[in-house]
């Protein structure tokens, strides 16, 4: 039994299409009344706890434009339209860290932010690893950080990691 009615959509507008996000304008209904909701429509994102070592973790930090600063994350990107998230998460690996890894296990999958995106991000273990060399995206600069996984979630604690995939991946291996 749910105490919330489901809305209905009675009239939808897209009022911005771009390469990593659209948005659309949706007029919904319940029995109640009529609202309007403003959707950001995404393919969805991948994150990877990459562990060289059993107790290690590799991070990257990089500037956020958004927040005008530099944040420590899991390696992390967007899956591309067509695209399945674990080679999504394979390339993004590689792309960010230079890592390559053989053995690969979703740990969870998470909504980013269910009160306007539809943007489901799919958090990947990844270990058995072999460093390559890195393939960033011509707009990507990252440092990578290899530490404990201990470690790493101290800065959580700490609030020194703040980002909320990089959270929430990491509490999956505490």
């Amino acid at each position: 039994m749910t105490l919330f009615t489901r809305l209905d959509k009675v009239a939808s507008k897209l009022v911005y299409q771009g390469k990593v996000i659209s948005l659309r304008v949706d007029e919904v209904t319940s029995q109640y009344k009529t609202v309007t909701r403003e959707i950001v429509e995404h393919n969805g994102g991948v994150v990877i706890a990459c562990q060289p070592e059993p107790d290690m973790i590799v991070l990257v930090k990089q500037y956020r434009y958004p927040i005008d600063k530099d944040l420590i994350e899991l390696p992390a990107g967007r899956i591309d339209a067509g695209e399945f998230p674990l080679p999504a998460a394979q390339r993004e690996l590689r792309e960010e860290t230079g890592y390559e890894a053989a053995i690969w296990r979703e740990l969870l999958k998470m909504y980013s932010a269910p009160g306007f995106c539809d943007e489901v991000l799919h958090v990947f273990q990844a270990t058995k690893t072999n460093l390559t060399a890195k393939a960033l995206d011509h707009d990507e600069e990252t440092d990578v950080i290899i530490i404990p996984v201990r470690e790493a979630w101290q800065q959580v604690l700490d609030g020194k990691i703040c980002d909320a995939k990089t959270i929430a991946g990491l509490a999956m291996l505490i």
